[in-house]
């Protein structure tokens, strides 16, 4: 018989009710009003889509990467694995609370990838970060939000529309790499990617079970 979920933590945020919880030792959910946002035991799109990231810019020593939102790290811990000792990687974190659960109960499940010190935290908005970033501030961008690019991806999204893109490249070295998680992949945001200027790969890790999508997106 499955364990009962027990809440740890529970704030409110203009975007609903977010929740920690945790069943048995080491099965965690974060949840907004309810609905699961992230689940630890399935986390394999969020991996790949930092490991893939990092591949796309293995040609750099240091590469500089910008990451958000933090979620339970594991995007995060990706990256780090995959990343040189001397990279700089910045988290964007609009919820402070999520960083203070990614410093204590869900430290131990990505071996607490926010002390690394390759990693600086920022909370606030990553639309924000990118909008104040010098022209080529970053080789890699991953975009890991509890909400992937909406259908068709409207011109005047925050973080996926046609001004957020253009940011986005200008905060990109050339050939730097856009990485997006998204709940599936959608053909009409691709051909958003490629007018901004991006050439694009779309993947679907896994084999079995709900699918997410991934977009790796080069600077030309």
């Amino acid at each position: 018989m499955a364990k009962p979920w027990e809440t740890l933590d529970r704030v409110e945020t203009p975007d609903g009710t977010l929740e920690l919880r945790r069943r048995g030792d080491g099965d965690f959910l974060i949840t907004q009003d309810g609905r699961v946002l992230m689940n630890s035991q399935a986390r394999r799109s969020e991996e790949a889509l930092g490991t893939r990231a990092m591949e796309a810019v293995c040609a750099a020593a240091a590469p500089r990467v910008l990451v958000a939102g933090l979620g339970m790290g594991c995007t995060l811990r990706a990256i780090l694995d995959a990343a040189p000792g001397a990279a700089r990687v910045v988290v964007a974190e609009l919820n402070p609370i999520v960083v203070a659960w990614c410093r204590g109960a869900l430290g131990e499940l990505t071996g607490s990838a926010v002390a690394d010190p390759r990693v600086e935290v920022v909370e606030g908005d990553v639309a924000d970060v990118i909008a104040g970033a010098a022209a080529g501030a970053f080789e890699a961008v991953v975009l890991d939000l509890y909400f992937g690019p909406p259908p068709g991806a409207p011109p005047r999204d925050r973080w996926f529309g046609r001004q957020a893109l253009h940011r986005i490249v200008h905060a990109l070295t050339p050939g730097g790499v856009l990485a997006i998680w998204a709940e599936d992949v959608d053909p009409a945001f691709v051909r958003a990617l490629e007018r901004a200027g991006f050439e694009v790969e779309t993947h679907r890790p896994g084999r079995g079970g709900r699918r997410h999508g991934i977009y790796i997106a080069r600077r030309r």
